[in-house]
């Protein structure tokens, strides 16, 4: 009983090992788009239906993952987010590796998807913190959101480099303004940004060689931010 509790408790506390697994019901071999979104971060072989054909290889400083509701999109942008924070990269990463701290930021469409959602798959509930995916063993402190009850602002995470990253929570509420006068290193973008905010938080990474991932359901159509995504800015043409 105390051997099943203790590793329980391990498993809880320290969920980031767990993820994507080479065997068991949640495999890795089952979830080959989350695969790919991965590897188009790093250096890779074009990947036929995702890659645009002047694909090189090259990692990509862009993604966009957009499927489906309920498919672990979000969970998918939090893992990697994780990983670059922590630096705690399982051996099949192919993706782009951080050999050192970085800065990050997370946002998504509200305060409260922010708090409900982001927040808490990076951390866990409040009366549980450290059951997230950030392992309870490597978040440093976090600081408080004003006026918004129980938020979070900003996440510090050891890096396994000595350093310590850190990743500030934001919502496309607080504005484009909010996304301004930053250099950042990783940006996860949940839920579709306007196209002003996009541009906004890609510029933050381009002193530093970083790179922005979206992952969202299209909701709003084809909207300018999923057009940007695809050849020549343009919907494919149906063919006969």
């Amino acid at each position: 009983m105390q051997a099943a509790y203790q590793e329980r408790t391990r498993r809880q506390r320290n969920k980031l090992e767990f993820f994507f697994p080479e065997k068991g019901n949640f495999r890795r071999e089952l979830y080959p788009k989350h695969m790919q979104f991965f590897a188009a971060g790093g250096s890779h072989e074009p990947i036929p239906g995702c890659c645009p054909p002047e694909c090189d290889g090259s990692p990509h400083r862009e993604r966009c993952f957009v499927a489906a509701n309920r498919i672990g999109k979000t969970s998918a942008g939090v893992y990697e987010t994780t990983l670059h924070l922590t630096g705690k990269y399982p051996a099949w990463w192919t993706g782009r590796r951080f050999n050192s701290h970085i800065k990050a930021w997370a946002a998504s469409d509200t305060s409260k998807t922010v708090r409900s959602v982001l927040q808490e798959k990076f951390l866990g509930p409040p009366n549980a913190r450290g059951t997230g995916l950030i392992p309870a063993d490597d978040i440093v402190y976090s600081t408080t959101k004003a006026g918004i009850a129980e938020a979070t602002d900003t996440i510090y995470v050891k890096h396994i480099s000595g350093g310590v990253s850190s990743v500030q929570l934001k919502s496309y509420q607080e504005g484009r303004e909010s996304f301004q006068a930053d250099t950042i290193d990783f940006v996860l973008l949940d839920e579709e940004p306007t196209l002003a905010i996009y541009a906004e938080a890609l510029v933050r990474t381009m002193s530093t060689d970083g790179q922005i991932a979206l992952v969202f359901t299209p909701l709003q159509g084809l909207s300018e931010v999923v057009l940007s995504f695809m050849p020549e800015g343009a919907q494919p043409k149906a063919t006969e």
